[in-house]
């Protein structure tokens, strides 16, 4: 769902997935991408391909820590390095 938030209203989903700062920069990014999309249509997409893209990357880093700090906490897996 998130995904189509980002595609559809870019600096929402990047809010609503908590990253104010990216959100800012796709506000920024979408203005030139509006003027130039005139010209070259493919730069309409920039701005959703952007959130898109940071939604992802964040969501894999929060996966990574989640498994750290299992590991942490709970140690290796049973058979791990054996």
């Amino acid at each position: 769902m998130i995904y189509l938030i980002a595609f559809f209203v870019p600096p929402l989903g990047l809010l609503l997935n908590g990253q104010p700062f990216s959100a800012v920069l796709n506000l920024i990014l979408i203005v030139p991408c509006i003027l130039f999309g005139m010209v070259f249509p493919v730069l309409f997409l920039v701005p959703s391909a952007h959130a898109i893209i940071a939604i992802a990357m964040k969501r894999e880093t929060r996966k990574h820590r989640e498994i750290v700090e299992s590991i942490e906490k709970h140690g290796p897996p049973p058979g791990w390095r054996s």
